[in-house]
């Protein structure tokens, strides 16, 4: 029975490793891309249950492309999308923010069939553990991008980052900056935040300038460190 019970758990090891190699590029087939996003993100919850000791963080994933690409719906699901069911005019917006549609595509497959998936159970945690302060804005953002770069840390997605950071360079060269003069960039997205939803050259500002600032940062503790801290 133990040599049993042995051979299990390597072999659903060996499964979510693979999801993990093959994520963060862009899926073809939307059956691999949900199974792949499960495997991910149940590894994710059993790590956030160190800190909960409950059964509370129940939260699934669902394919569904959308013009808000990937995005938690406040009641308990992730939705993620599929490259080939993007509406053309986000893949012309991946175009232009790249500079060539191959890099459009390689930018949709690093961010949103990867970083983000965390990013987006990052919003469902604090949902569920944190619901007084979990309303849309800017600092929350914040947070749900720096539970991703800490976990994604932690199991080893450093290349990928890295791959990651340079594309969110190169295309925060490219994006006009929207906030106002007077005001911080944390308040103006924060009161704004419906708005800049709806325009993707806007709300990339936000993403991919916090995606670098966290990157960026030094000071930042482990991801264990960091959800002991953040949810007590």
């Amino acid at each position: 029975m133990k040599k049993t019970i042995l051979i299990i758990t390597i072999t659903l090891m060996s499964i979510t490793t693979n999801a993990q190699k093959k994520w963060f590029t862009v899926y073809q087939d939307s059956v691999a891309l949900l199974n792949n996003a499960n495997k991910i993100t149940e590894k994710f919850k059993k790590e956030v249950y160190k800190f909960k000791k409950d059964d509370k963080f129940t939260t699934t994933t669902i394919l569904n492309t959308t013009p808000y690409l990937i995005f938690f719906d406040g009641e308990n699901k992730v939705n993620i999308p599929l490259w080939s069911q993007v509406l053309p005019e986000l893949k012309a917006f991946t175009k232009e923010v790249t500079g060539s549609e191959e890099e459009g595509k390689r930018m949709f497959g690093l961010f949103f069939n990867g970083f983000y998936l965390i990013h987006e159970y990052g919003h469902a945690y604090q949902e569920t553990y944190d619901h007084e302060n979990s309303k849309a804005s800017y600092q929350n953002e914040h947070l749900a991008n720096t539970i991703a770069m800490l976990y994604w840390r932690k199991i080893g997605k450093k290349k990928e980052l890295k791959q990651c950071y340079k594309l969110a360079k190169k295309m925060f060269a490219k994006l006009p900056n929207p906030v106002p003069e007077g005001i911080s960039k944390e308040e103006y997205f924060t009161k704004n935040y419906e708005e800049a939803t709806q325009n993707p050259f806007v709300y990339a500002y936000m993403q991919f300038g916090q995606f670098i600032e966290i990157y960026e940062d030094q000071s930042l503790p482990r991801f264990d460190e960091y959800m002991k801290s953040k949810f007590k």
